[in-house]
């Protein structure tokens, strides 16, 4: 297949979750013999942070406004498929255009869900408008469970269909590191995600000065106070991350309040600290139980006092357990390579239905 992905951002890492996911799902996907070009919008905030100038499975481009973006026309008018992510500037407009411009499947792949849905019920059209969504064959997001009946039954999607972040399985492994920390935290600030923060590992640090914790990520504000036991990062590039988690006995998943109401939201974080086998102690919702077993393969904290029960109870053998555990289930179940084939299929069924609909119309 001939495949056009417009995105947030392929080529820089920096503040956003999307670049890792993009960067393991479509070299997955080349390797299964499909051609990509993917088109990114030139802004300044990534142009000076890219950590991937040039990736060897598909073809990068930069389009600087809605009007520059027509050069790549003959591109999207003759691709097999059409895939527009989430948090794209100028989202609906772009929609607009491939839904206009496409003769092949077209698909919009959220990467962030409850996020848009939550963006969407309160009027907020900054990247996805109610009107687009039908436009699109397909409906790929990051969110399962009864979230994707939902986007067809009230927003008219032909088909709705999970595709969860996924982890590059040759990227992310145990290394043999020397252990710097007891308890880490890996991602962007986000002022929701901020309290759970604060309960989970700032108040554990506090409560346990012997030991040492870490936040790693860009865009804190100066005014937090962070216990003096808590290392701060500002980045850490995806090259370094694998040496992150193994370099941390645990580590910290923290969930958006938007995905922990909608359930089924795993973060790329998640998949990435288990396949390093880093054991994940992790806020809780509906869903996580059936990606990761409580307790075996990773440990719920709904407070302050089950974080410092982990570090203060569990000692380095049943760490260890739990670690490998994760990342056999992982391994097993959610590296790039599935999310690949299940892209693959998800596309094939998105034309053929396409292909009836049209037929149907005639």
């Amino acid at each position: 297949m001939k495949v056009v992905v417009l995105g947030l951002s392929l080529s820089s890492s920096w503040g956003n979750g999307h670049a890792t996911t993009f960067r393991a799902l479509l070299q997955a996907y080349a390797e299964r013999g499909h051609d990509i070009l993917f088109l990114e919008r030139d802004v300044p905030w990534y142009r000076n942070q890219r950590d991937l100038a040039d990736p060897n499975y598909c073809r990068l481009e930069f389009y600087s406004d809605l009007e520059d973006l027509k050069r790549w026309t003959a591109e999207i008018t003759n691709a097999d498929a059409v895939m527009v992510g989430s948090y794209v500037p100028e989202g609906v407009e772009v929609a607009k255009f491939v839904q206009a411009t496409a003769d092949g499947t077209t698909a919009f792949y959220d990467i962030d869900t409850p996020v848009t849905l939550a963006k969407l019920k309160r009027g907020d059209f900054e990247y996805l408008a109610p009107e687009v969504i039908p436009g699109f064959d397909a409906y790929l997001s990051f969110t399962g469970g009864p979230t994707l009946e939902f986007i067809e039954q009230f927003y008219g999607s032909p088909a709705a269909r999970p595709l969860y972040c996924s982890v590059d399985a040759d990227q992310y492994q145990p290394l043999d590191v020397e252990q710097r920390w007891d308890l880490s935290y890996l991602g962007t600030y986000s002022d929701d995600r901020q309290p759970t923060l604060d309960k989970l590992l700032n108040a554990a640090a506090r409560a346990l000065p012997h030991r040492r914790l870490c936040v790693a990520g860009p865009q804190y504000p100066e005014t937090i106070d962070w216990p003096a036991n808590v290392e701060r990062i500002d980045h850490v590039p995806p090259a370094d991350h694998a040496a992150f988690y193994s370099a941390s006995r645990f580590t910290l998943n923290v969930t958006r309040a938007d995905m922990i109401e909608a359930g089924w939201s795993p973060s790329v974080r998640l998949f990435e600290a288990a396949a390093c086998a880093t054991p994940v102690i992790s806020d809780v919702w509906e869903g996580l139980e059936t990606l990761l077993r409580p307790g075996s393969e990773i440990l719920f904290a709904p407070s302050t006092d089950d974080v410092i029960a982990a570090l203060e109870g569990i000692g380095v053998e049943q760490g260890r357990e739990i670690g490998q555990a994760a990342r056999t289930r992982v391994l097993a179940a959610h590296t790039a390579r599935h999310r690949a084939e299940e892209l693959e299929r998800h596309l094939a069924e998105a034309r053929v239905s396409g292909e009836k609909r049209v037929k149907e119309v005639a």
